[in-house]
């Protein structure tokens, strides 16, 4: 395992083809501060480029809280000018783990609310354990969710749905978040359950996993004449991959596959 440090609030461990992305600002409940943002930012954009990884778990090193969103005490110090300057370093964080290219996988553990509830939503699959409430509680103190919350969570979970959550900011426990679909999997450890998941999918062709990714999120909301175009444009890409060569003769030979990704 090799580990990797973001400035003084994010770490990155390395488990074989898994990169761990670790939320590590526990004395703040990991509230996303100006800093904190940018080594997100900074984390993804270096695991987007690193070839060798075929999954990014997003984890928490604090024992009560995923993460709590934005630091609201960094933010009562800004002037509105400042807030404004802000902004870009707050949506790099979140688009940074949206557009991953490789399957993410969020271990939910404690408070998951705001920005901390849109950080898992970024992610293709939601774990969690007994201990999550998740929550978008951005309208009880004069915003509204600005990580992505109003565009990720009625896809999950429908527009209706979504709207109640949003517009009554109430916090939901882990068995009606899993209920209602605002998390895929309960389990006793999160991150344990997490980890154990990436290797699976790990194990599987690296191209055909981004190229899968691709398809599932540019074919959302999309007409399934056009959702098709998409998917077929992500098979041309792996068709004629070194990893479609391996994987197909691994099959006949009835042995694992090499992948050579690419």
């Amino acid at each position: 395992m090799s580990e990797q440090r973001f400035g003084e609030f994010v770490l990155v461990r390395t488990h074989a083809h898994v990169a761990e992305l670790v939320l590590d600002r526990p004395r703040a409940m990991n509230a996303v501060s100006t800093e904190m943002g940018r080594s997100i930012a900074a984390a993804c954009d270096a695991l987007a480029a690193d070839r060798d990884v075929r999954v990014t778990v997003l984890t928490s090193s604090n024992d009560r809280a995923f993460c709590v969103g934005a630091d609201l005490k960094e933010r009562n110090s800004f002037s509105d000018a400042e807030l404004l300057r802000q902004r870009p370093t707050a949506r790099a964080a979140y688009t940074g783990v949206l557009e991953l290219p490789m399957p993410t996988v969020a271990a939910v553990h404690g408070y998951a609310l705001g920005g901390g509830f849109e950080l898992a939503l970024s992610c293709d699959v939601i774990v969690a354990d007994a201990t999550t409430v998740v929550g978008l509680p951005e309208v009880s103190v004069g915003v509204v969710p600005g990580g992505g919350g109003t565009q990720l969570l009625p896809r999950r979970v429908g527009a209706a749905r979504a709207a109640e959550l949003v517009f009554t900011a109430r916090r939901v426990a882990a068995e009606e978040a899993r209920e209602l679909g605002l998390v895929d999997l309960l389990a006793q450890d999160a991150r344990t359950e997490a980890l154990a998941l990436a290797g699976r999918i790990a194990e599987n062709s690296p191209v055909g996993l981004r190229a899968a990714k691709r398809a599932l999120r540019l074919g959302q909301g999309l007409d399934l004449r056009a959702g098709l175009e998409v998917e077929d444009a992500a098979w041309r890409s792996v068709a004629f991959s070194g990893d479609r060569a391996e994987g197909v003769a691994a099959f006949n030979e009835k042995r694992k596959p090499k992948w050579p990704g690419e």
